[in-house]
């Protein structure tokens, strides 16, 4: 007699969502989104502007309430539970309104009372963090008078200081010299190294492909094509793919012939 093979559970994603809907007015930027983001993996989320993307990621850290659907982050409800799912995630919004009469080291010192940690520990990583980031951890300069690298690397510094085990990240290369773009990918390869789960938007598809485990195309609301990012590129580039997926145009000889 055989005896079956025994199989322990499935691994808990990182992230679920499922049925994920979200309407303004009479526009529905968000309909029904069902997507899993494996923990350990560095997931990108990619879409062209308008598709969905940074109102998925809003309501999938709390930031914007759903129409409908489910989030939960490593089982945990974001909406039912989120005191505990808010623990677990870091997040880094596009575009975010920062604290900016502070300087970064007062910027990371509130933001660490703020979730309650021991003034030490907050102390002793916010030091780390800017340092390793390039920030100066003598720095006084306000948070206002930064560049836009220096912002990026500040609000990423924040969304790591409590040490979640998922980061949530809206565009985090956009507006980012090279230099801090290339510190910013050592930090986030080094994060899920050690375990971490990471999930970004993104329309670079150079960073996409250099960076990700795992994609997912979103356009019109809906996630149009997720897997590995194997599976999704497949024998192809992945710009090719996703411009086939999304839909996109080309001039054809007649148009702009005055140029």
């Amino acid at each position: 007699m055989t005896v079956p093979e025994q199989r322990g559970p499935e691994p808990v994603p990182a992230m679920a969502l499922r049925g994920l809907v979200k309407r303004f007015e009479a526009k529905t930027a968000v309909a029904g989104v069902d997507l899993d983001v494996p923990a350990g993996s560095f997931f990108g989320l990619l879409g062209p502007n308008g598709a969905g993307k940074t109102t998925t990621l809003s309501m999938a850290v709390g930031l914007l309430r759903p129409d409908g659907g489910d989030i939960r982050v490593l089982g945990h409800d974001v909406w039912r539970d989120p005191v505990r799912a808010k623990s677990l995630i870091g997040v880094l919004p596009d575009g975010a309104r920062l604290f900016d009469r502070l300087s970064g080291g007062e910027l990371l010192a509130y933001h660490g009372l703020l979730r309650g940690m021991d003034p030490r520990v907050v102390d002793q990583r916010a030091a780390e963090l800017l340092d390793v980031l390039a920030l100066g951890t003598d720095n006084r300069t306000l948070v206002v008078d930064y560049s836009a690298g220096m912002k990026k690397k500040i609000g990423l510094a924040c969304a790591l200081l409590h040490g979640p085990r998922l980061l949530v990240l809206d565009e985090p290369f956009e507006a980012v010299d090279p230099v801090s773009a290339s510190l910013i990918r050592d930090i986030l390869q080094r994060y899920v190294s050690g375990g971490g789960t990471v999930i970004f938007s993104s329309h670079v598809m150079e960073v996409v492909e250099r960076l990700c485990s795992h994609v997912a195309i979103m356009a019109e609301g809906a996630i149009r094509r997720s897997g590995t990012l194997a599976e999704v590129r497949g024998e192809d580039s992945l710009e090719h793919v996703f411009v086939s997926v999304v839909g996109g145009r080309t001039a054809t000889g007649s148009e702009l012939a005055w140029l």
